[in-house]
């Protein structure tokens, strides 16, 4: 079986990749389970070293990686080129804190001496998705390799080319051979890999769909698994928002990525009393976004990644308006090469529209209305989604005690959300579970280990073996 790489751009076959065979696929997982057992013993000043070189290694090659981004899925170059900056600030991030992130913790108990140790699992199995593909990969890849295990990455077919680059990248710095290895492979190969004794986790960033099958089949074989999920965050504007800067920001958080994105903002949730002048300033920053070729630095929006993506994007829009929305930008495919959608917004919209309570990936904004604060925050938590969501109020403190109150992984208060490595990112409800970046997240792919050295000390409760 061969997959293509198709430019969305041009509609023109970039590359052509063969599905690796049952043998290669064999080498592969011995490779890593190879590597782990030297892997994992390598000191973390080494695995700094190397993975600083890494980060040395994704600037040096910024412009090259990010051309090929653009060239498979779509992505605006400047939006590529800062993609890149992002992983090699990971790996600098994680060389300079995995020692802190995994020191020995001390606990009192009834040892003479007792803590917690952070050791690695072994080869971690990655099923990625297409639209960051690099960060995607990174964000795992980096916390997982510095915490001592070995990666395998299933990456989305259509950027097999972004995959073999990652690979290229870490051989390059130096990693040992099978410490972090590509598979040119099929979805459905994946599923059987979580099974192989080889792999000992697995992650994965995608649909609620698929995390579902693949949670599945990590659990029928008692394996641990973080789920980066769908979302359909919220960014709610309350009465005494800058609206202004509110609205300049929420185009931003629905478009960038041409709005391909699990964290990019998709409900827009307005106080009834300043909905008619955010909406006013939403559309008029919408009407000035460029829409063009992924390779030239000025454009803004480029194609989506896939034409069926573009066709179930048009499928929600239309749905919505059949149900009463009203079409107050865009809505429409460019006509021509390339897989084009215009930068839409939607007013009048209820919560039971698709793009109400649907995720929607692509360059389509939803306003809804609430009368107060209280049912805008109804309206958020009113999604079987919780990943991401913004607040927009000149009360901080009034937001930092609504934030208690909303059901996602991240709240940001006057802010777009994003990803950070200092900071844990994931979801809650059927936008998974787990954690990536910051200590949690390089915590999730060890065993969180009790060492307890006797003899007992007094004074302790009586123990029996039971407990």
């Amino acid at each position: 079986m061969a997959f293509q790489s198709i430019n969305p751009a041009t509609e023109e076959v970039v590359a052509t990749y063969e599905e690796f065979t049952q043998q290669q696929l064999e080498q592969a997982l011995e490779r890593a389970a190879g590597a782990y057992r030297r892997w994992r013993r390598t000191s973390l000043a080494e695995r700094s070293r190397l993975m600083r070189d890494a980060a040395s290694v994704f600037r040096r090659e910024r412009r090259r990686l990010a051309r090929l981004a653009t060239e498979e899925m779509g992505k605006p170059i400047t939006e590529a080129e800062a993609e890149v900056e992002k992983c090699a600030w990971t790996c600098d991030f994680f060389a300079d804190n995995a020692e802190k992130f995994l020191a020995p913790e001390p606990r009192a108990s009834s040892a003479s001496e007792s803590y917690i140790s952070f050791e690695p699992l072994g080869t971690v199995l990655a099923i990625m998705p297409w639209n960051f593909p690099y960060w995607q990969v990174i964000r795992f890849a980096v916390p997982a390799l510095m915490a001592g295990n070995t990666a395998i990455l299933k990456h989305a077919s259509n950027v097999f080319g972004c995959a073999r680059a990652i690979e290229a990248v870490f051989v390059e710095a130096g990693f040992p051979n099978g410490a972090f290895q590509a598979l040119i492979i099929a979805g459905s190969a994946a599923q059987e890999l979580i099974k192989d004794p080889r792999v000992q986790a697995v992650t994965l960033t995608g649909s609620d769909v698929t995390g579902a099958q693949v949670a599945s089949t990590a659990g029928s074989v008692i394996k641990k698994a973080v789920m980066e999920l769908g979302g359909s965050d919220p960014f709610i504007v309350l009465r005494d928002a800058d609206l202004q800067e509110a609205a300049k920001t929420a185009v931003r958080a629905r478009n960038q990525n041409a709005g391909q994105s699990c964290i990019a903002a998709k409900r827009f949730i307005v106080v009834e009393e300043v909905a008619d002048d955010f909406e006013t300033l939403f559309v008029a920053e919408v009407a000035k976004l460029k829409v063009g070729d992924p390779m030239n630095p000025d454009t803004q929006i480029g194609p989506l990644a896939r034409h069926d993506l573009r066709d179930s994007l048009d499928g929600q829009v239309r749905r919505s308006l059949d149900l009463g929305a009203h079409l107050a930008h865009g809505g429409e495919r460019i006509v021509g090469k390339g897989y084009f959608y215009q930068p839409t917004v939607l007013t009048s919209v209820s919560p039971h529209m698709a793009v109400g309570c649907e995720e929607t990936f692509g360059p389509v904004a939803a306003i809804l209305r609430a009368k107060d604060e209280n049912e805008a925050i109804s309206i958020a938590n009113d999604s079987q989604y919780g990943l991401g969501a913004a607040i927009w109020t000149s009360d901080v403190e009034r937001a930092k005690v609504l934030a208690r109150d909303i059901e996602a992984g991240s709240v940001f208060i006057n802010g777009m959300v994003a990803s950070d490595p200092r900071l844990p990112f994931g979801g809650v409800k059927r936008s998974g579970y787990g954690r990536e970046l910051s200590e949690f997240g390089i915590r999730e792919f060890t065993n969180i280990q009790t060492v307890w050295v006797g003899p007992a000390v007094g004074g302790a409760p009586p123990m029996t073996s039971a407990e």
